[in-house]
């Protein structure tokens, strides 16, 4: 009968959680039969009690006897556990001193020095829980890497399974792909873009699956971090009331057969930022908000500055016929809101300039208070407050990622040595972490962290865990030239000898120069057509010498120093980039005279003439710290341009602005017939017919030239109060630009900074790391079994190695460089406060080698306490 049962669980589950389950099923029949035969204890069940759901909810659809089996065992359970509960308890928290047990079966005599709380009640053998320890140390230390916070840390094995599906890359792609359909959707749904249209049924049937692909997601999440915990979850919380919400209304569009007024699409960017592919954009939000607080004190000082102007504006000019714009309190805040923008000036002065040249004096005092003293105002605010939340960040993000190696650490010591890591543990730590990682690369880690040569790496050693995981090795023999002993030596060496010439670069901006005089003579010379011309200019003669001299550049420098030390350096990317599209574009520009847009990579060339001046320099180096910022302010964008499309579609899709504005100030700017327009006539081509064209109209409103124009176009069709809309996004787009701006700043006073005080031998030191080692000393730490059998090649007996690791020049690396003396700060006050442990389970007292004792919540408490690992 058991090995019937134990046959269906392993049908039951994934091959890569079997063992955990069967190891339930296992336990708990036993116990069920112990139960019939009427010799049953209190150790048994209570044990086997937390974990029947987890069997029950694989079971009961399919084999529904065994489901009436387990259910009449849980009420005999209940029964049972009500008697036995302080028994069971008192015997769990007493150490044997004599067997040094616990109580727990046979995980008493196991060598470590605490279990985790992913095997809590399970029979194992010490292997068996050891691996479970290094499960659950990897999790800690992801959770760490991903900033994710720890409350929702997975503290059962009912739980562990939901926990690694949805942490899985492949469903972090399903995710993704589900959230980008809803994105995408709007190019099909009414009003769509008519290439695109799809039926009512077909797309709402698209949105249906993607959210249920979504809805399972968080189902699973649910399952780990339960209700409790999800209401501490705001982004979670709120990505799970919008789900509802697109539900809901997606089974409404599929029954109504039609799409009403859904401005809930608006929202369908939550789920895209929420996967875990968008960590940068949420982080770039989360500095919006943060420093949100002092831009609305600015914002707030400047509306008063505007209304106030309007006031005055209202008495000054309202009387002057022939000036439209101040004609009633709002015309006059309007124009002073638009005014802030500078689109309608002079325009909004004119009429009454002409009366009398003393008004100028209003306009002029405006602009100089509101746009180059409060909104420079504005920036300053914003860049200091930006620095601190960076600065902050940095120091969160610090301590966090400590806090998570603290947590493994305590789950990778063994009794024998409480306060070390022994290299076995911590290969089994980075089997589950980093399975990528060579045993290799993992002994080389060890022995950089373990910088005492003590044997373990201690607590301290081992926070430094993930400065060692960008760390790519390489024996030094390997930094020999990669011609060494080799046919191609000669032809190597004379390379390598041609480009350490000492005039080797100077002939080479030679070339670059006269190919940028050349391209300027192509320019200047006449020519029959644009196709004779755009020959000349990038498949002429000159061109093809030029693009082979600058090849040739490229191959003598690849066999200097080798295809990937060439491509390590982003100046040799660009060359080699820009010249291959050069080539692409003689060759294409040859066989298609009119593919015109292939003379932009000829000149790109010249770009390579702007190394030679350091600011310039300065400039690059601070575009490639601030590509990763970029990419996120650009998300974002794109998401805000998301938002505000969907609600502009549903608000004016409608409206015509074809000839819409007559007897108005913008009436010449919608004028239309079907024989011609004027030049200022296509205006009305700027509208939310659908999503392309209202995100092209919505980054002319981002530009903010001429966009009160569009504004009082749709307040005439739509009326007044259609003006919130634009004013609403023009105050985010400055808000959001606002704060791009002091993140540029930001990066370049740091590049600047770091640049003075860091020399060149500095920062050789900060991304290089070197490791001294020998076979000798592999296994005198403890390197054995495979591991040895894995490191014996590279770690010949009888002589010393030395490996050398290179770590990326990222800004997080060089922010260890700047900010040394708040790092040693920041971390001497965290171990100050570390005092009291942040968990129900501790390590006795009387003992330090003793396993952790485990103190059982009361009953009112329980719901609130999750036991199992010590901290």
């Amino acid at each position: 009968m058991i090995n019937c049962y134990l046959k269906r669980g392993h049908a039951l589950v994934s091959n890569k959680h079997t063992s955990i389950y069967v190891a339930i099923c296992r336990e708990y029949i036993e116990a069920y039969i112990s139960l019939l035969s009427g010799d049953i204890s209190a150790n048994n069940v209570t044990s086997c009690s937390a974990q029947y759901m987890c069997v029950v909810a694989r079971i009961r659809r399919r084999y529904l006897i065994t489901y009436l089996l387990i259910m009449m065992f849980h009420k005999i359970v209940r029964r049972v556990q009500n008697v036995s509960r302080t028994v069971y308890w008192s015997a769990h928290s007493f150490v044997d001193t004599r067997t040094g047990t616990d109580g727990a079966g046979d995980s008493g005599t196991l060598d470590m020095g605490s279990r985790s709380s992913l095997h809590t009640g399970l029979h194992m053998s010490e292997d068996e829980h050891w691996e479970m320890n290094y499960h659950e140390a990897a999790i800690y230390l992801e959770e760490g890497l991903n900033n994710e916070k720890f409350d929702s840390h997975p503290s059962s094995p009912e739980e562990l399974p939901a926990y690694l599906r949805v942490h899985n890359p492949w469903y972090h792609g399903l995710d993704l792909l589900a959230s980008l359909v809803l994105i995408l959707l709007a190019f099909t749904e009414d009003p769509a873009v008519p290439t695109f249209e799809l039926p009512v049924w077909a797309h709402g049937t698209i949105e249906l699956l993607a959210l249920s692909v979504i809805g399972i997601e968080l189902h699973l999440k649910l399952k780990w971090i339960g209700w409790g915990t999800i209401l501490k979850h705001k982004r979670t919380m709120i990505k799970g009331i919008t789900l509802l919400i697109m539900v809901l209304e997606a089974v409404v569009v599929l029954c109504r057969q039609s799409s009403h007024f859904r401005v809930t699409r608006a929202l369908r960017p939550i789920f895209l930022v929420d996967t875990r592919h968008c960590g940068g954009v949420r982080r770039f939000i989360r500095q919006i908000l943060q420093s949100l607080p002092p831009i609305i004190d600015m914002l707030g000082l400047l509306m008063f500055f505007v209304a106030t102007y309007s006031l005055l504006g209202f008495y000054l000019f309202s009387e002057h016929v022939d000036n439209g714009h101040f004609q009633t309190i709002s015309d006059s805040f309007v124009s002073m809101f638009v005014l802030l923008t500078t689109a309608n000036f002079p325009d909004v002065m004119m009429p009454s300039y002409a009366k009398s040249k003393w008004y100028a004096v209003f306009f002029i005092l405006y602009i100089i208070t509101v746009l180059y003293v409060l909104m420079n105002l504005m920036l300053a605010v914003v860049y200091e407050t930006f620095t601190r939340i960076e600065r902050e960040k940095c120091r969160a993000l610090l301590l966090h990622r400590r806090r998570a190696a603290r947590h493994a650490f305590r789950l990778l010591v063994s009794r024998r040595a409480p306060h070390a890591v022994r290299l076995r543990h911590f290969a089994g730590l980075m089997r589950h972490y980093a399975p990528h990682y060579s045993s290799l690369d993992v002994y080389l880690m060890f022995k950089q962290l373990n910088q005492s040569s003590s044997g373990g790496l201690s607590r301290g050693e081992f926070a430094n865990l993930y400065e060692v995981f960008a760390l790519r090795w390489a024996g030094q023999q390997s930094r020999a030239p990669w011609y060494a002993q080799s046919p191609l030596e000669p032809l190597g060496r004379a390379a390598a000898a041609a480009v350490r010439w000492p005039y080797f670069e100077y002939l080479i901006y030679a070339l670059i120069v006269g190919n940028g005089v050349a391209l300027v003579l192509r320019v200047c010379e006449a020519a029959g057509d644009l196709q004779d011309s755009a020959r000349l200019l990038c498949a002429s003669w000159d061109t093809w010498l030029f693009l082979t001299l600058f090849l040739l550049e490229a191959a003598l420098r690849m066999m200097a120093s080798g295809l990937g030390a060439y491509l390590e350096s982003g100046w040799n990317v660009f060359d080699l980039s820009v010249t291959l599209l050069a080539l692409m574009g003689a060759v294409l520009l040859s066989i298609a005279p009119t593919l015109f847009i292939v003379v932009i990579f000829r000149p790109l060339r010249l770009m390579r003439l702007y190394k030679l001046k350091k600011r310039y320099r300065d400039v690059f180096g601070t575009l490639v710290l601030l590509s990763p910022l970029m990419s996120s302010a650009g998300c974002v964008m794109l998401v805000m341009y998301y938002f505000f499309a969907i609600i502009g579609m549903e608000l004016f899709a409608s409206y015509d602005l074809r000839n819409c504005c007559v007897n108005t100030t913008v009436e010449d700017f919608y004028k239309y017939s079907l024989n011609s327009s004027t030049a200022l006539g296509y205006y009305y081509l700027n509208n939310f017919e659908n999503i392309v064209t209202s995100g092209v109209t919505l980054f002319e409103l981002t530009v903010v030239n001429n966009w009160f124009i569009l504004m009082n176009a749709y307040a005439t069709v739509s009326g007044q109060f259609s003006r919130i809309y634009f004013m609403v996004f023009y105050l985010f787009t400055m808000v959001v630009l606002t704060i791009v701006v002091a993140s540029v700043l930001e990066a370049f006073r740091f590049r600047i900074q770091y640049k003075r005080s860091t020399t060149k031998r500095d920062e050789e030191k900060l991304l290089h790391e070197e490791v001294h080692t020998s076979w000798e000393e592999a296994q005198r730490l403890g390197a054995s079994g495979s591991l040895a059998d894995e490191l014996r090649p590279h770690l010949p007996p009888g002589s010393e190695v030395t490996f050398i690791g290179s770590r990326p020049r990222t800004k997080e690396v060089l922010q260890r460089r700047m900010y040394q003396t708040d790092i040693q700060k920041w971390l001497a006050e965290e171990d100050e406060n570390e005092g009291v442990p942040p968990s129900t389970t501790i390590t006795s007292s009387e003992d330090p080698l003793s396993p952790p004792l485990i103190h059982q919540p009361d009953a009112e408490t329980n719901h609130q306490m999750r036991t199992g690992y010590q901290l």
